[in-house]
């Protein structure tokens, strides 16, 4: 399912303008796309033992901050995107954006948030050494908000991974990344002050790890380490707010290393859903009046052409009020709903388009790269 954060204003308001006036008419037929498969790739995550030597760690010692920095800081990157843009007036620019991410193997593989790398063109990698390379998106996916990249480098130093499900509120963390998206390589520290937090992050709940170590927008894709060097999870978000400070979150790496390898091996995870739309949640009146449109909520930002939403009739600009007689407002809404749903399961989508309401079911098919 792809849920898009970086909606264009123009093209939606053009897709309103151009649908509000026309017919209502939606397809009522089921079809199942078989759809593609995805690129394949040669190795998993490799659990490497940390290098003997100055800085390093023991398989089994539990080092200072200072020591899991020398041990871990090779293994973390910076990322930088540029993505293509379309202002009010539709005139298109490019917009760059920046994160971190992790090695994950000597050749080349490395993990990032797949909200880092999400809508972008083009994906360089920065090493702590300097030496910058262009990425590819291998897989990704929002479920989890993990994504893989691949550079075309040799001999890099992937991180060691740990158990998440091992670790104990109380002990040491250390976050690396790239703060501000101009900081690479920083290092903060701290503890683990929570397990299992239930954070909605992009309309979706999903369970954390919390930590008082400083973290920044641009720190998002970078790693959390424990005592012994270990990437314990991957950095997905900081609470904001005035005066909130202390409260970070990172992804358990247990949670998500079968999704990683599942990204490697076939560039994406078996039993996702897909919408073959692209949605934006209008919140506000402000964000209304942004994108053209009179009403809050959750509209169709775009429609696969061959996709089954399309072959029911959906169109870019429809406000979706229901699934399944259920009441949707809101990205986090739907999710709930899909929650419940298997690809191969039938949904039916009521949608407002002009001043039109009416419903198309579809089935659901599966997220494929």
């Amino acid at each position: 399912m792809t849920i898009s954060k970086k909606t264009l204003a123009g093209l939606l308001a053009a897709a309103l303008l151009s649908t509000s006036g026309s017919g209502f008419a939606l397809g009522w037929t089921l079809h199942q796309d078989a759809g593609g498969t995805g690129a394949a790739a040669s190795t998993g995550l490799q659990t490497v033992p940390l290098a003997a030597g100055a800085g390093s760690l023991s398989a089994t010692g539990s080092g200072t901050v200072a020591q899991v920095a020398a041990a871990a800081s090779d293994s973390v990157v910076e990322i930088t995107t540029e993505s293509v843009q379309t202002g009010s007036d539709l005139r298109q620019y490019i917009s760059s954006g920046a994160g971190s991410g992790v090695i994950l193997s000597s050749d080349g593989y490395l993990v990032t948030n797949n909200h880092v790398i999400d809508g972008a063109a083009k994906i360089y990698v920065t090493l702590h050494s300097g030496e910058s390379y262009p990425a590819v998106l291998v897989g990704t996916d929002s479920k989890t908000d993990v994504a893989v990249l691949k550079i075309e480098a040799t001999g890099l130093k992937p991180a060691t991974v740990g158990s998440s499900d091992s670790l104990v509120v109380g002990e040491t963390a250390v976050v690396i990344g790239n703060p501000l998206g101009q900081l690479g390589g920083t290092v903060t520290d701290g503890i683990i002050s929570a397990k299992e937090r239930e954070i909605t992050l992009d309309g979706r709940t999903m369970s954390l790890l919390q930590t008082n170590a400083a973290i920044n927008p641009g720190n998002s894709g970078g790693g959390l380490f424990n005592a012994q060097g270990e990437l314990v999870g991957i950095v997905v978000a900081k609470s904001s707010g005035e005066d909130i400070e202390g409260l970070g979150f990172a992804i358990p790496i247990s949670n998500v290393t079968d999704i990683i390898n599942q990204l490697i091996s076939a560039g994406y995870v078996s039993g996702r859903i897909d919408l073959g739309m692209s949605l934006v949640e209008v919140s506000n009146a402000q964000t209304a009046m942004l994108y053209g449109v009179r009403w809050t909520g959750l509209y169709i930002q775009s429609v696969g052409a061959s996709s089954n939403a399309a072959k029911a009739g959906l169109q870019a600009g429809d406000r979706i009020v229901a699934v399944d007689n259920v009441k949707v407002g809101s990205l986090s809404d739907l999710n709930s709903i899909l929650d419940g749903h298997s690809v191969g399961d039938t949904v039916q989508f009521t949608v407002v388009r002009g001043s039109q309401t009416g419903t198309a079911s579809f089935t659901l098919q599966e997220y494929q790269k």
